[in-house]
């Protein structure tokens, strides 16, 4: 566990501590299609924490469930947020990790808990990066889409600065998805530009040896979830055979123990696992999953699950805090029409905290 999170909830006084919450959609500025459909809008649920010593000040966290990903379903999330504000399971046993077995709500709860601990000022970790002193570098993300609409994006983000892209896969078909990689080879080297390919699940069993070998002519850096989650003897084959190294993201889910995590690792043996707090056991889960990534020499990077601002800020501080060695999936702060006004400010291919911006938080504090 990081020093960080451990020294910023030494303050808090937990038999004091008051929880709300309130409900709030955000809206794509575009449709974002994925293998799973097209979103155009999606839930997050804010909970405010503070203390009845201190009532002003506001610790605010973002619960975000992504339905057909998590395992989480939107409708129980209402009697979920109401069991933790109303029953206070932290005040039995003064523990974070016991507020909520929903990894969505213990990113919420242990997030709004940080940055209550810090004043209420939205910094939850003391690092360059939330000193706006140094920027989180990130990759620029493609979504699906027809080949012409995704190749505009990626010479955008290209003359943006970008230097590593991620395209989700899978949507449209293989062959026009190789002839799209070609375009981009063609027009950009492997090192001047770092492609990633998510596949989620896309693949099965049967083709995946033949499309990664199709794959590698393209110089792609990583491949993740190439096939759906578990199976994890197929995939352990298929990590230990592929010209593409495999990382593993929705294979991580409602593993929630070390011994799981490492058993999973050990097995299946990824090149890289990616994180993200809202699905994969909080900042808490994360930082354990760090922790036996580093053991079994497996690599890792994080990545927002389409959060507001609110949860995007929390993610880049914590990745601060615990080493940033490779580009983020931290670029998605732009993705909603209303998202909540921050001082993170993409620069180049860079994710900045602004130290002079303000947060506008209407929205949030608004019961209505």
């Amino acid at each position: 566990m990081s020093s960080g999170y451990l020294n910023s909830l030494e303050s808090l006084d937990w038999d004091d501590l008051q929880m709300d919450w309130v409900p709030r959609r955000l809206l794509f500025s575009k449709p974002a299609g994925t293998s799973r459909g097209v979103l155009t809008d999606r839930p997050v649920w804010y909970l405010r924490a503070r203390c009845k010593s201190s009532p002003e000040i506001i610790g605010i966290g973002e619960v975000a469930s992504l339905t057909g990903l998590s395992l989480e379903a939107e409708a129980d999330m209402p009697a979920e947020l109401d069991r933790l504000c109303q029953d206070r399971p932290w005040v039995r046993n003064h523990s974070i990790t016991a507020a909520s077995d929903m990894s969505s709500v213990r990113f919420g709860f242990e997030t709004a808990c940080l940055d209550l601990a810090g004043g209420g000022q939205r910094v939850l970790f003391d690092t360059p990066f939330s000193r706006g002193e140094s920027a989180i570098p990130i990759n620029g993300l493609i979504w699906m889409s027809d080949v012409e609409t995704m190749l505009a994006a990626i010479n955008q983000k290209v003359s943006a600065g970008f230097r590593c892209i991620k395209l989700k896969i899978g949507a449209i078909s293989f062959e026009e998805e190789l002839s799209l990689l070609s375009h981009i080879r063609s027009t950009f080297s492997r090192e001047s530009v770092e492609i990633r390919l998510d596949a989620n699940g896309a693949f099965d069993v049967a083709t995946v040896d033949a499309r990664l070998d199709a794959l590698t002519a393209f110089d792609i850096h990583s491949i993740e979830q190439p096939i759906a989650v578990g199976q994890h003897e197929a995939l352990a084959e298929l990590c230990e055979r592929s010209p593409i190294p495999v990382a593993l993201d929705e294979e991580l889910i409602g593993i929630d123990d070390m011994e799981g995590r490492s058993l999973l690792l050990q097995t299946v043996q990824p090149a890289y696992i990616i994180l993200k707090p809202s699905l994969h056991g909080g900042i808490a889960g994360c930082t354990e999953w760090i922790d036996c990534a580093r053991l079994h020499g497996v690599g890792w990077w994080a990545t927002s699950a389409l959060e507001s601002n609110i949860g995007l800020n929390a993610i880049a501080q914590w990745v601060s805090d615990v080493g940033v060695d490779r580009p983020q999936g931290l670029g998605t702060g732009g993705l909603f029409v209303k998202n909540v006004p921050s001082p993170l400010r993409q620069v180049n291919d860079g994710l900045v905290y602004d130290a002079t911006g303000t947060w506008e938080l209407g929205g949030v504090l608004d019961d209505s």
